[in-house]
């Protein structure tokens, strides 16, 4: 812009500048660069200044600020005497669901990918080629990436083609009769940029980059081979899913695809429970508006991932320019899960004392305190989200209720394995990899789990494509601004 500037209003070498023009100019550049003009200040550098960033609290969530964690368990476990690694780490803040993701907010995700299929089929040619469902064009004509338009009414009124168009999207139960929504069409297409595998050094594009060691001479020739998720659907409309392996040649070779099915498994209520008479569940639980407030099961860990994909791309929408700020909505790891369960004062369980109902006899939280006895406490299986007290951190249903996938990995070593900083233990396992490499952390205890299981740092494990009518999930989010309220006070 400034160079456009200049040509325009300098053509003459000795025409004569106004004030007016300077300031002009000076606030164009205020504005082009998003801070004060640094002043000379004798020479000194005094730093570029610039508007910071607010961030609203996300809803539903709540700030878990920075600190300090003893993770695991310190005492022997007198149940099964497992000895579990103890480690001291920190964690950096983070936002982080009050409750667990409940089956309204999931049917909020299904219908959206309904939604969407349906704009497609409405904008194809076969089905009536509404082209309005679409945008290709900005509003000077110039050809975009194709995507949908949101603004667009679904009909409400539809003709003949409109019609099939919808039905195209249900089945008819053969037996009832009844037409239901073809879960086997829900498929949720998302792309992830793994930033952390692009600043490998290793990874450099230039190879000069990727070693410091001046006393190494770098092969410009040298081949960098890369991993890449991606996934599409055959002709037959199957997903299918792939790992690659190719050599490096940019960054777009960081981009990962991926597609999942994101419909949940309602039949795992019989499939978890043989010989029991589970059905209404099956039928009812995830589909019935009485369980709205009830958290979601029988969602895998890869659709739990793609769920937090899609509520990122439904916020980003929603904002303006400072969308670039806001991180990314997903999974917690292991070491935040425990951090965030045991509180402010880092307590065993996610209330302030061993015991696990008051002395009136009512219960902290939703599990199974006899041996075959569910409703001790109140609840046959899972209960509304909310209804026990909240932890010091004003976090719900941190034990029992349902447990709750994380995005860490499971090993045997635990904490061992992990850096004492954020961290993490990641890999996304790819299909032709054993299936025992696809175990993930899962933390909390169940509806259906004993006392010890639903210790803050009990550790059990899934495979994450396995669902599970007693595990759900919670998404967190990332601070944009980790300055401590402590930094901000000295300020």
């Amino acid at each position: 812009m400034v160079k456009n500037m200049n040509m325009e209003h300098g053509k003459g070498r000795g025409r004569k500048v106004s004030p007016f023009y300077l300031f002009s100019l000076l606030l164009l550049l205020t504005s082009c660069f998003g801070g004060k003009l640094a002043s000379s200040a004798g020479g000194e550098v005094t730093g570029v200044g610039g508007r910071p960033f607010t961030e609203p609290t996300p809803y539903g969530m709540t700030l878990i600020k920075r600190g300090h964690l003893k993770m695991g368990i310190e005492k022997p476990d007198s149940l099964w005497g497992k000895e579990t690694p103890v480690r001291d780490i920190s964690v950096d803040g983070f936002w982080m669901d009050e409750t667990e993701v409940t089956n309204s907010k999931y049917r909020q995700f299904v219908n959206y990918v309904r939604d969407s299929i349906l704009r497609e089929r409405l904008a194809d040619p076969n089905y009536g080629g509404d082209e309005t469902y679409k945008i290709e064009e900005d509003k000077n004509g110039e050809p975009i990436t194709p995507h949908l338009n949101w603004k667009k009414a679904l009909p409400k009124k539809p003709n003949e083609d409109e019609l099939r168009a919808i039905e195209s999207l249900y089945v008819t139960n053969p037996v009832t009769g009844e037409k239901m929504l073809d879960y086997s069409q829900m498929n949720y297409r998302y792309e992830v940029y793994d930033y952390t595998t692009a600043a490998l050094r290793k990874n450099r594009l230039n190879p000069e980059e990727r070693n410091l060691n001046t006393d190494i001479t770098v092969d410009p020739n040298e081949q960098v081979w890369i991993s890449k998720d991606t996934a599409y659907i055959d002709d037959e409309g199957r997903i299918v899913r792939e790992t690659i392996n190719r050599q490096l040649t940019g960054p777009w070779d960081f981009l990962n695809t991926y597609i999942v099915n994101i419909y949940p498994d309602t039949t795992c209520w019989v499939n978890d429970f043989p010989n029991a008479d589970n059905e209404v569940y099956m039928r009812y639980y995830f589909s019935n508006p009485a369980y709205n407030d009830y958290p979601v099961v029988g969602v895998s860990w890869e659709q739990a991932n793609a769920f937090c994909a899609w509520r990122t791309e439904y916020l980003l929408k929603g904002l303006g320019p400072q969308a670039r700020f806001i991180q990314r909505y997903r999974l917690p790891t292991e070491a935040e899960w425990e951090y965030a369960a045991r509180g402010k004062d880092q307590t065993e369980f996610p209330w302030d004392n061993e015991d696990v109902a008051s002395g009136r006899g009512c219960f902290f939280a939703n599990f199974k305190p006899d041996d075959g006895n569910y409703t001790k406490d109140g609840n046959l299986i899972t209960s509304r989200v909310g209804i026990y007290a909240a932890n010091s951190n004003g976090l719900f249903d941190m034990a029992g209720n349902v447990a709750e996938w994380t995005s860490t990995i499971y090993t045997e070593a635990g904490v061992e394995a992990m850096n004492d900083i954020n961290p993490q233990l990641r890999y996304n396992a790819a299909k032709e990899d054993p299936y025992r490499l696809k175990k993930k952390s899962v933390r909390g205890g169940s509806w259906k789990d004993p006392e010890s299981y639903i210790r803050s740092a009990w550790r059990s494990s899934e495979f994450q494509n396995q669902p599970r009518s007693y595990i759900g999930f919670r998404c967190v989010r990332s601070l944009a601004n980790t300055v401590s309220e402590k930094m901000k006070k000295k300020k």
